[in-house]
């Protein structure tokens, strides 16, 4: 990789506005139907602004989302509802995925909810924690020695072998429509904050940061803000890990690439060696920049949620989970990104979101890196 980060200029509306946004409006009319259904908090940093020389600091803690410990919930239950509304079902089907560990979960609990079963593909390196918590579900899971890449091409070849159904984040130019559905599932995130900081006319925000695995979930964020605002969105940013870069790289590349790195950074669920298609068409033009930053980012970022300063909450997040703060603080404190501070306005007016999308999926993982363990 080329650098840590990638500048846009004059950032153009995404592809795919219309068409997610009425499939979103179905989401949010499911989920709101939905008996598991409860909104996330929005929680106030105010020290952590301090801290940073930020205005204000808003956090969308996602770890209580469906009792799942992680956001994914949200995109394949429907997706999941949604092909069961648009598809002849046979009472013995089986859904099927592949993951890293959140998505193949929310899957494998979905599954369980309608009453059908799930065999879920993950890699062998996988943390125990993670694989526990599917085959809990009642998911079978098959450990993939070859990677999350080889993972889901061993589902989509299951599936086609087995006749079971695919429900899948990451999109290719032959199977595109189930990711659209996961994506327009992930809009409820967003609506939850209307009005209180998503205005009719205006976010009361200047700077969203969203992190990256195969870029469907920041993709669907990305067509919210634009969808709501137009040229008056907040400014946008991209973090992933530096050895799982592949939006940014494709980005770089001008069409979807593998990414260089070793795939087996801390923020396991983003370490993904190809970006959805339809994800890289979506963010490549209509973000204002997209950056990288290493494991200790990770670190620090669950270290400075889990120790609150006064009147904030103690956040446990884990290692995905906090890459959005992580790339904040990066961004704040490390000269590498000067450049992106400049270019994105990031400074003491600024008013910043970042969302921690899982808890403590690896407990183990976030006492060694915290120091102490998880409250029960």
């Amino acid at each position: 990789m080329n650098g840590p980060f990638v500048l846009i200029g004059d950032p153009v509306p995404p592809p795919g506005i219309t068409e997610i946004a009425a499939l979103a409006d179905l989401a949010w009319a499911f989920h709101r139907s939905f008996r598991h259904y409860a909104p996330t908090p929005l929680r106030r940093l105010d020290q952590f602004a301090h801290e940073l020389g930020l205005a204000s600091l808003l956090l969308k803690d996602e770890s209580s989302r469906f009792g799942l410990n992680a956001f994914k919930g949200l995109g394949p239950s429907f997706a999941m509802h949604h092909w069961l509304a648009t598809h002849e079902v046979a009472d013995a089907a089986v859904f099927t995925t592949a993951t890293d560990g959140n998505h193949g979960r929310a899957v494998a609990w979905m599954a369980r909810q309608l009453g059908f079963r799930a065999v879920i593909f993950m890699p062998t390196y996988s943390v125990p924690a993670r694989v526990a918590a599917i085959q809990n579900e009642g998911a079978k899971v098959v450990l993939v020695d070859e990677g999350y890449d080889a993972a889901v091409q061993l589902a989509l070849n299951a599936a086609a072998s087995h006749g079971w159904i695919v429900i899948q984040d990451i999109a290719t130019d032959s199977y595109r429509d189930v990711p659209a559905w996961i994506g327009a599932g992930y809009w409820t995130m967003a609506r939850e904050l209307e009005p209180a900081v998503h205005g009719a006319e205006r976010a009361e925000i200047d700077i969203v940061l969203l992190h990256a695995g195969v870029g469907t979930w920041p993709a669907a964020m990305v067509q919210y803000y634009w969808h709501r605002y137009g040229a008056r969105r907040p400014r946008l940013v991209v973090v992933e890990p530096t050895d799982a870069a592949c939006v940014l790289e494709s980005v770089r590349a001008g069409a979807p690439t593998r990414a260089t790195g070793s795939l087996r950074t801390i923020m396991a669920g983003l370490n993904c060696g190809y970006p959805s298609t339809t994800a890289f068409e979506v963010l490549r033009r209509s973000v204002d920049a997209f950056v990288a930053i290493p494991d200790l980012w990770a670190e620090r970022a669950m270290r400075r949620l889990a120790t609150p300063g006064p009147d904030e909450p103690v956040i446990v997040s884990g290692e995905s989970g906090a890459a959005s703060v992580a790339g904040l603080m990066a961004l704040m404190q490390d000269p590498a990104y000067e450049a992106v501070r400049r270019h994105i306005g990031l400074g003491l007016d600024s008013r910043v979101l970042v969302w921690s999308t899982e808890g403590a999926t690896d407990p183990a993982g976030w006492q060694r890196i915290v120091g102490r363990p998880v409250s029960p």
